[in-house]
């Protein structure tokens, strides 16, 4: 299996062999896309992630292009999806627009809350996983994923345009290429493909975009994303999320438990220690700042004092937990088995 199957929301260790085994059916022939299966039981699938969008109204994607809508996030309505691909990761602008990314370079669209999805893009000849989706207005999008890349648009994904950024590269390979571009262009241009690390996470304020990825990449754009900075190299394992609390802190989350907290915007890191070492694949706030970490093996994580501190509330079934919402007194997580809303033992 490649390894970017197991990255990003899927984490670079392997869920379960019945995880895998399902992520690798998904594998279509190349060119072809065929229409997502409706299936009993689809909110017990493989989830990997879930956003509230205005109107109260829940979206989770998965496995096999299954994307699924609830409004009050324990009945779930499977949407008609155009493709069978692995989806990664969902957004929406407003009540109407969203997109949706995941495997075989897959972008999805939908003008109507989620009911219905068309294809922007869909390349499965590249055999590569966009990871996370980001739209500043209903026009203005990026998406991300294995091996560096990287597409942008300015009409709403009705055309999308390949991106690379020099500066997104170390210090090393930036010389090679600059190098190589002078001397053999054509390898400059074979060469570039595969000399990014994995992005796996954007999160954005204002014009202002930070993001994650394979070997420790944290990468931030004070201009929403025409240009790039890589931040010094503080940790050499994959970071699978970030995320800005409300406070303005920012936490970083990835391999065997690691999360690393910054007060300075990404320039110094330091290192919280905490009660599990399942990998984590995400990191998600409440409205009264209470932050929690997801992961593999269960693992969820609650911390209300701005991610000093964090309290075991791993979940007894051990399923890895892809993502989740805190919605009320409950957090509704996406997990390898599906729909789980669950109540969180708060301190007093």
């Amino acid at each position: 299996m490649h390894k970017y199957l197991l990255a990003g929301c899927l984490s670079a260790l392997a869920l379960t062999p019945q995880a895998a085994a399902m992520t690798e059916q998904t594998a279509l022939p190349p060119g072809e896309a065929k229409p997502a299966f409706i299936v009993p039981l689809v909110a017990k699938s493989l989830l990997t992630d879930v956003v509230e969008i205005t109107g109260g109204q829940f979206v989770a994607v998965g496995d096999r292009g299954h994307i699924l809508l609830s409004q009050d996030g324990t009945n779930w309505q499977q949407a008609q999806v155009p493709v069978q691909s692995l989806l990664t990761s969902v957004y929406f602008t407003d009540a109407d627009y969203g997109w949706a990314v995941g495997h075989d370079a897959t972008i999805l669209h939908s003008q109507d809350g989620g009911k219905t999805w068309q294809i922007q893009q869909f390349l499965p000849e590249t055999d590569k996983p966009l990871m996370d989706v980001y739209f500043f207005d209903r026009q203005r999008g990026m998406a991300v994923g294995a091996y560096g890349m990287f597409f942008t648009t300015n009409d709403g994904g009705n055309t999308w345009d390949k991106a690379f950024y020099l500066s997104l590269a170390s210090v090393d390979d930036q010389e090679f290429l600059a190098e190589l571009e002078e001397t053999d262009p054509e390898g400059y241009l074979l060469e570039r493909e595969s000399v990014l690390p994995h992005f796996n996470r954007l999160i954005v304020a204002g014009q202002q975009v930070l993001m994650v990825g394979e070997a420790g990449f944290v990468a931030i754009s004070e201009d929403a994303g025409e240009s790039w900075r890589r931040l010094e190299a503080f940790y050499n394992g994959s970071l699978f999320d970030i995320h800005r609390t409300q406070a303005g802190t920012l936490l970083v989350a990835g391999l065997r438990g690691n999360l690393f907290r910054s007060t300075d915007n990404g320039e110094s890191w330091q290192d919280i220690a905490l009660p599990v070492s399942a990998t984590l694949n995400s990191i998600f706030e409440d409205d009264s700042g209470k932050l929690y970490l997801a992961g593999n093996a269960g693992a969820l994580l609650l911390s209300e004092d701005d991610g000093l501190n964090f309290v075991d509330q791993s979940q007894a079934d051990g399923r890895a937990v892809l993502n989740g919402l805190a919605i009320a007194e409950q957090v509704l997580l996406v997990t390898e088995a599906g729909v789980k809303l669950t109540t969180i033992n708060k301190s007093e």
